[in-house]
C-alpha cells in the first residue's frame, strides 16, 4: 500500500498528478462561477448543466484518487473487472435494449406533448 503511494509522489508522476488536480480544480472552480452567475440571471437550464459539470468533476477527482484499485488500497480495477466474456454478454445485450428503451422514451413523450400546460397547477 505504501510503495502504491509513493509511486505517486516520485518526479514524474507528481507534475502529472498535480496539473490533473490543478486541471480540477480550475475546472470546478469556473463551473462554480458560472453556476452562480446563471442563478442570479434566472436562466432555467444553465444551472443545471453547470451542476451535472461539478458533479461529473467530483466523479473524476475521486476516481483519479483512487486510481487504479477500487477498493482501496486491495482490490485493483482489473481484479474487480468480470471476465471479458461476461462483458462482451452484457455490451450485446445493452446495444439490444438501449434503442428499445429510447425508442419507449421517444414514444411517451411524443404521446404525451401538449398534454400538460404551465399554470393547470401540475407544476
Amino acid at each position: 500500500m505504501l510503495e502504491s503511494r509513493m509511486r505517486l509522489f516520485t518526479r514524474p508522476l507528481a507534475w502529472l498528478l498535480l496539473a490533473v488536480i490543478g486541471g480540477l480544480a480550475v475546472l470546478a472552480l469556473l463551473a462554480m462561477f458560472g453556476l452562480l452567475k446563471t442563478l442570479r440571471q434566472r436562466h432555467t437550464h444553465w444551472p443545471f448543466a453547470f451542476t451535472l459539470m461539478l458533479m461529473f468533476l467530483g466523479y473524476i477527482g475521486l476516481a483519479f484518487s483512487i486510481w487504479p484499485n477500487i477498493v482501496p488500497p486491495s482490490i485493483s480495477l482489473w481484479a474487480a473487472a468480470s471476465p471479458p466474456t461476461s462483458q462482451l454478454f452484457i455490451l450485446i445485450g445493452a446495444l439490444f435494449i438501449l434503442p428499445i428503451i429510447l425508442m419507449y422514451t421517444v414514444w411517451s413523450y411524443y404521446g404525451f406533448r401538449g398534454k400538460v400546460r404551465i399554470g393547470d397547477g401540475y407544476h
